[in-house]
């Protein structure tokens, strides 16, 4: 039976078997459960008599999900897998990639966090996902709406926090998972292997993706009112590859405890290639050889990491201590092709980016009396990315940044619980020039190299804020959360000016940007018995200076013209769920979104924001057999999921459809001893139909979704 804790109820995580400390934010999960009746519905398993302990911890609106919902719903990538979650979106990037988005915003809008330290890759970028192994991923805890309080910049949309920090239990035990997608002939296999002793323990995980090119329901596609033909309904060049390991060694004492882990994660694949300036037609590449080839234009990424996480607690006291060093290395090749005044260039390095992060946590608790805990912390981060190559995106840059928060609970009665906390925020940010490296005529007999980016110097400073209230009386619980959150403008909206082939788009920074502002407020509301629940968060979001990419009619080289723009901009909606368990086997549920935006200032005055998320609903029906043999459960659910049409676009947007999909997800566990057999099949798309993704880039050249698609796993447990 899945453990996953959809919304406000939360999962339970012992703190012998992490190695996360009670400070906030990690102590949203780490009070422990007795039994208790439950309502199980589409692998979401709502706690009865105890879900009042764990709503009460915290006043935002929060998520926690365990491994084995990861493993029983695994569809491809970390963040397809999420996108179940109401208000959690997976934005596709190619077929082995996706990108998540928490009510509707994503990219530099949000926080990535892995054992507590923000993860620093290219964020910016549109056409690759998230540097990680999602295999090497124990329990998640995703956080609906702004988090800056905590987390600092970037984290006003929300923040996905990703645990791989179980300590073992025994001197030698392990996993082993092997899986496959039929739409993308992926094959796939992860490896564990971990012990302890006494004090020391180990961890080590292997990871290894190959995927081919992916199918679309579609023989042809239109681009720029060119007829582009598919062979066998495949995106030519979609292949790729992931290679993924990790080492962890950790020590544990009575109130000490440390571990040191370093990752490498690897991924290259390739860019659809009829989509990259049309060099198909030209190119002497046999795109159609093979669908499992990776030939030019294709992306590679490499990112180190290497953390440290300390915590030592005495009495009512517990500090925590994390550092970390991250090296991301991404490349882009392309076939050298001259474009506008730019000669054919010398070779095939189109972009290359080095950035190197480092970064230091800490953070303190402190237990005053029964009724009050005052938590505080402070963090410091540096980055410092170099580019190269023939093609131009973004200028070098440095940023530091520092912050520093307090945060105070307070337990009037076991029913009403009160919060609040401040942070201070400093930001600067060094971008450098940069020139074309070929010459741009100024008139019929002079020409200059083009400056695209000029030296800037900004800082910037934030005071952000926060409350909540958190109170239950019978079978109810409400909670309520006010505050204002805070992002500064990245390098790329400040000095960006270039062609961006794969999202088909020339885009250009503004330098005089100033940081986000956002004033918001949030809800839950929650009934439940033992058999019913219903869940309410609706939630509002106030910009005095909403950061975005301004579509405009303008063309460069046949590429839409976007630049950044500044507006007042509304943001309000609401999640919504409902479960039934009707018989001890058999479940029912509903989950649905709905998001609206509209810009209040500027030239789009009256419009909503570009790729803005519709409304979407799904409703499931599930079945569970062999309940009563304990380790050998089984389950099988069917589901329904719509998403509507959406009309609420930006000009020239233009609208997109509705559509509705068929999809299935079964799973069965064979106990032997202590050892486990895992089967799970994630079926989507059954009828094939053709749909688009209003946030995909894809849809812009007349590319649907991946058509029907089947993900197996097998994993052994021992």
């Amino acid at each position: 039976m899945n453990k996953a804790i959809l919304a406000l109820i939360l999962s339970p995580v012992s703190m012998t078997a992490y190695a996360g400390s009670p400070l906030l934010p990690r102590n949203i999960t780490r009070a422990g459960m007795g039994p208790d009746s439950s309502i199980v519905m589409q692998d979401v398993t709502v706690l009865g008599n105890r879900q009042k302990d764990f709503q009460m911890k915290t006043s935002v609106n929060a998520v926690s999900i365990d491994k084995q919902f990861l493993q029983t719903n695994f569809s491809g990538s970390l963040m397809q897998t999420l996108s179940g979650i109401p208000g959690v979106k997976a934005m596709s990037i190619g077929s082995g990639q996706s990108k998540p988005t928490i009510r509707g915003l994503g990219f530099n809008r949000m926080v990535v966090t892995q054992d507590g330290i923000k993860h620093e890759g290219q964020q910016w970028g549109d056409d690759h996902g998230l540097e990680i192994d999602q295999f090497a991923v124990d329990h998640i805890e995703v956080v609906k709406g702004p988090a800056a309080l905590l987390y600092g910049s970037d984290a006003i949309g929300g923040v996905i926090n990703l645990y791989g920090n179980y300590i073992p239990t025994k001197k030698l035990q392990g996993s082993a998972s092997l899986f496959s997608r039929t739409n993308n002939e992926s094959l796939g296999l992860s490896a564990r292997l971990e012990g302890t002793g006494e004090h020391l323990y180990w961890k080590a995980n292997a990871t290894l993706i190959d995927y081919a090119d992916y199918k679309v329901p579609t023989d042809k596609i239109q681009y720029y009112s060119y007829d582009i033909n598919l062979k066998d309904k495949r995106l030519r060049n979609t292949a790729g590859l992931e290679r993924d390991g990790s080492v962890t060694l950790g020590y544990k004492g009575y109130n000490f405890h440390t571990e040191l882990k370093l990752s490498d994660a690897y991924s290259k694949s390739g860019f659809f290639a009829n989509a990259h300036g049309l060099e198909v037609r030209l190119s002497d590449i046999d795109y159609d050889h093979s669908r499992r080839d990776i030939d030019l234009p294709y992306q590679s990424v490499n990112h180190l990491k290497v953390m440290s996480h300390t915590v030592y607690q005495q009495g009512g006291l517990a500090l925590e201590a994390d550092f970390a060093y991250q090296n991301n290395h991404r490349k882009e090749l392309s076939e050298p092709v001259s474009h506008g005044y730019m000669p054919t260039p010398p070779g095939s390095l189109e972009r290359e980016f080095r950035k190197n992060t480092y970064t230091g946590n800490l953070q303190m608790r402190l237990a005053l009396g029964s009724q009050h805990t005052l938590s505080a912390g402070a963090s410091a981060e540096y980055q410092h990315n170099r580019r190269s190559g023939w093609g131009f995106i973004i200028p070098d840059f440095e940023t530091m940044s520092f912050g520093a928060y307090a945060f105070d609970r307070y337990t009037l009665t076991k029913d009403l619980i009160l919060n609040a906390g401040l942070r201070y925020d400093h930001v600067r940010t060094s971008i450098h020039s940069y020139h074309d490296w070929f010459k741009t005529p100024t008139s019929e007999t002079d020409s200059v190299f083009k400056e695209r980016s000029s030296d800037l110097r900004r800082s910037f400073n934030s005071l952000t804020w926060s409350a909540g209230i958190n109170y239950a009386t019978g079978n109810w619980l409400l909670k309520a959360n006010i505050g204002k959150s805070f992002r500064v403008p990245i390098p790329k909206e400040l000095g960006t000016d270039g062609v961006n082939y794969h999202i088909f788009r020339y885009e250009k920074g503004n330098p005089d940007l100033d940081p986000e502002e956002s004033y918001q407020l949030d809800a839950g509301i929650h009934w439940g018995n033992g058999r019913f629940t219903v869940q309410l968060d609706p939630y509002l979001n106030y910009f005095p200076n909403y950061i975005y990419m301004n579509p405009t009619p303008n063309y460069y080289e046949g590429l839409q013209w976007y630049h950044y723009t500044q507006s007042r901009v509304i943001r309000y909606g609401f999640e919504l769920q409902a479960e039934w368990q009707f018989l001890p086997f058999l479940s029912a549920g509903i989950k649905g979104e709905y998001l609206h935006a509209e810009q209040l200032s500027g030239e789009k005055k009256g419009f909503s924001l570009p790729f803005s998320t519709p409304w979407s609903a799904d409703g499931t029906l599930r079945y569970i057999f062999c309940r009563h043999q304990p380790g050998n459960e089984g389950f099988i659910a069917i589901n329904l999921h719509l998403t509507g049409r959406q009309d609420d676009i930006v000009p020239p947007e233009s609208p997109t459809p509705g559509y509705c999909t068929l999809n299935l997800t079964a799973g069965k566990d064979f106990a032997f001893g202590d050892k486990r057999l895992r089967l799970s099949l994630n079926a989507e798309n059954l009828l094939n139909r053709r749909y688009y993704d209003h946030t995909s880039f894809y849809r812009l050249i007349d590319v649907p979704e991946p058509g029907r698609n089947v993900a197996l796993m097998i994993g052994f447990d021992f």
